[in-house]
């Protein structure tokens, strides 16, 4: 998909702050500093619109960006940042609870994962979340620039071993740097929105 205009609509922290006007969401899940903005970038065709922090938990709120009047992406907050309080763990879990189980325009999850190492206990958690659910889930397997070409397969067979894929759910590899994966990744939320 070619997008012209990107704007965040909203930054939402429970549902009446919610977009009203139905578009279908695609929502993007993961651990801090997993590279959720840098896909957003990448999927947008735009350097630094989603801004990438080094500061782990810096999203807070739900952020929804409107996709050409078509779609919204929503970036949620990262899991499995020690440096907060557990009142505002508990606080970002209830909020995000609430928007993946309840949302009827949610129409998938991206849920990302460091390429480099084997899932967390947190990714394996959220998954299972999600499967639970029956929302449909592409896992994204990020930075794979900085894995050899080589162990690319090793990778696919590590995430398919360690999470137990649901009927439907898909892995994909990406590259932010490369923009390797972009279009299947596109196809996906295209798949599942009927947006194109």
């Amino acid at each position: 998909m070619d997008v012209h205009n990107v704007n965040i609509d909203i930054s939402a922290v429970e549902p009446k702050q919610y977009p009203a006007n139905g578009y279908p969401e695609i929502a993007l899940v993961g651990r801090s500093n997993v590279g959720k903005s840098s896909l957003t970038n990448v999927l947008i065709n735009r350097n630094g619109y989603a801004r990438t922090s080094n500061k782990p938990g810096k999203t807070q709120t739900l952020n929804f960006y409107n996709i050409d009047e078509k779609l919204f992406f929503v970036d949620i907050p990262g899991y499995g940042y020690a440096k907060i309080s557990k009142a505002q763990r508990a606080k970002w879990g209830q909020m995000i609870e609430t928007y993946l189980t309840t949302r009827k325009q949610l129409k998938g999850v991206v849920l990302l994962i460091d390429g480099r190492r084997e899932p967390s206990q947190d990714d394996i958690q959220m998954y299972e979340f999600l499967k639970y659910y029956e929302i449909p889930t592409l896992l994204l397997a990020t930075k794979m620039d900085k894995t050899p070409k080589s162990k690319w397969n090793k990778e696919i067979s590590v995430l398919n071993k360690t999470v137990d894929l649901a009927e439907g759910d898909e892995i994909q590899l990406f590259s932010a740097l490369s923009k390797y994966g972009k279009e299947e990744v596109w196809n996906w939320i295209e798949s599942k929105t009927g947006v194109k």
